[in-house]
């Protein structure tokens, strides 16, 4: 059975986007998934006097190999202030100074949502621009804006864009 990682761009443990990419993974057939978090993988800021001095952390490696043994990626973008989180930055750093093309052409599905009616756009807009250049294979995408209005009790409430992240779930399912 292939397996695909899902997990949120976000430390938050009440993450809206961890809320979607939870939802978005139950909508695969015959896949095993498995839910990552970043706050069970706790990294020191990256910089290159801490890489030097105590080399690479073991939670980056093990994250980093997460990923490695998958069939595909399913990743949901938190935005802070226009851009990544912190904390998803950070361990993005640590595996790219491990590996730089740290998404070894794994199929990718990046979804986004933020409680505005952008769904994130900024930060899957940075994600689509830069992922390709560290070896990602971004099959398809999914924003929901306005998380509050058109997600509810676990799931898409909003008809039209359930409609549209099972067809990107789909699109994504026939590339892993």
């Amino acid at each position: 059975m292939k397996k695909i990682i899902a997990f949120a761009g976000s430390n938050s443990k009440k993450s809206i986007n961890k809320q979607l990419v939870v939802y978005a993974s139950s909508l695969l057939n015959d896949f095993e998934v498995e839910v990552l978090d970043l706050n069970d993988y706790p990294l020191p800021i990256y910089g290159v006097d801490e890489e030097i001095e105590n080399g690479f952390p073991a939670n980056a490696v093990i994250f980093l190999n997460k990923l490695k043994e998958a069939d595909g990626i399913m990743l949901s973008l938190a935005e802070h202030n226009g851009n990544f989180t912190v904390a998803f930055k950070n361990i993005v750093d640590w595996m790219s100074r491990i590996e730089q093309k740290l998404w070894n052409n794994k199929p990718m599905l990046l979804l986004s949502t933020s409680p505005g009616g952008r769904g994130g756009a900024s930060s899957m807009a940075i994600a689509k621009n830069g992922f390709p250049h560290m070896g990602a294979n971004i099959i398809t995408d999914f924003s929901l804006p306005k998380f509050y209005d058109n997600f509810k009790d676990g799931s898409v409430v909003n008809e039209e864009f359930n409609e549209d992240l099972i067809k990107a779930v789909k699109t994504f399912e026939k590339e892993v």
